[in-house]
């Protein structure tokens, strides 16, 4: 399971002044108070949107605010009411007031929650007018907007965790079959922290991936931030071990394989026996598909698998071959008979 975590401030809206106000006409130099009251203030509202998976775009914007109320208007015309601030969050999103702690909201698919109230508006004068003040000089302000700093925490499981060793192209695949951005680049270590996509296998079927961390020798050991990495996978369902066809250190997938294993064994033998499905990725690099499936008959051969053991050829930064592997998973993730979640997201209690 993994969590994401932001924090952001929310500022509701003002409500709008009261206005002061009386009634001049022709032949009514002096007439009665018809100031109007001012609108509410625009709430803060958040809204379960099952289009979205995680938190990543509160990275960068802090503060979230609705807008005022307009201030009332002579003729007894009250000012208009500011529209809410909606603010669209993952489902399985739990909100908590950062100051207090208290839990404010756990928002399931198409929940909402209003975080922050708008202010009411401010009386007109002529609310004020009595049988002995017929001509008050006095209308009320708007009130505040309720503020506070919220935390945002979404606990996520990653059904299929992406295992392979620093620049396998774990970080192509996911971008390739999922909506994440993952930081790509032609060096080890892009990715520094586990990376969450959901990947579409159609309108009704999908996928929680995670690309965990390439892992090196002495993870098992905490090499590195070895223990976090192996932490994450323990998390998942399938392991999707992605292997590059041509490693640029001139080393063999079947070499870099065995590596990984080890790490995963070392840590725990029951990690090892998760369910796995090779992935032996950038067949681009080696021609056709008559290339292609000899590269997985070597590597079969050379690892000494079982034709039960699943190698898909695929390359994750073109596309190609990456249909075949949704749709194994798919059936590796739900056997026949078994109850289909179409949403892949723990709710916290």
């Amino acid at each position: 399971m993994f969590v994401d975590r932001a924090r952001i401030l929310v500022k509701a809206g003002k409500g709008g002044d009261g206005k002061l106000s009386f009634r001049r006409a022709k032949g009514l130099p002096k007439g009665g108070p018809d100031g109007g009251d001012g609108g509410k203030g625009g709430d803060v509202v958040l809204v379960a949107d099952e289009g979205i998976n995680t938190l990543i775009d509160f990275r960068g914007i802090y503060e979230w605010k609705a807008g005022d109320g307009e201030p009332g208007g002579s003729k007894n015309c009250t000012g208009a009411d500011a529209d809410d601030r909606v603010i669209r969050v993952p489902p399985g999103t739990v909100v908590f007031d950062e100051e207090t702690g208290e839990e404010l909201a756990d928002l399931g698919p198409g929940d909402i929650a209003v975080v922050a109230r708008g202010g009411k508006g401010g009386f007109g004068n002529d609310h004020f007018k009595t049988s002995i003040n017929q001509a008050p000089r006095y209308a009320e302000p708007g009130q505040p907007g309720e503020e506070r700093v919220l935390r945002l925490e979404l606990k996520v499981i990653a059904e299929v965790g992406l295992v392979g060793l620093p620049n396998a192209g774990k970080s192509s695949l996911l971008k390739t079959v999922t909506r994440a951005d993952p930081k790509i680049a032609d060096y080890p270590f892009t990715t520094l922290s586990p990376q969450l996509g959901i990947a579409m296998v159609d309108d009704d079927r999908r996928i929680v991936f995670a690309d965990i961390p390439g892992l090196i020798e002495g993870a098992a050991e905490g090499a590195g931030l070895g223990h976090d990495f192996l932490r994450h996978i323990e998390r998942t369902k399938v392991i999707v071990h992605v292997l590059d066809v041509m490693p640029p250190d001139g080393s063999s997938p079947a070499k870099n394989y065995r590596a990984v294993r080890k790490e995963l064994m070392d840590y725990s033998p029951e990690l090892a026996e998760k369910p796995e499905i090779i992935a032996l990725n950038k067949l681009d690099l080696v021609g056709d598909e008559t290339a292609w499936e000899d590269e997985v008959k070597k590597l079969r051969a050379e690892l000494k698998l079982g034709a039960d053991h699943e190698i898909v050829g695929m390359s994750g930064g073109i596309g190609v071959g990456t249909r075949p592997l949704l749709e194994r998973l798919w059936v590796m993730l739900h056997p026949a008979g078994e109850p289909v979640e179409g949403w892949s997201v723990e709710r916290a209690d």
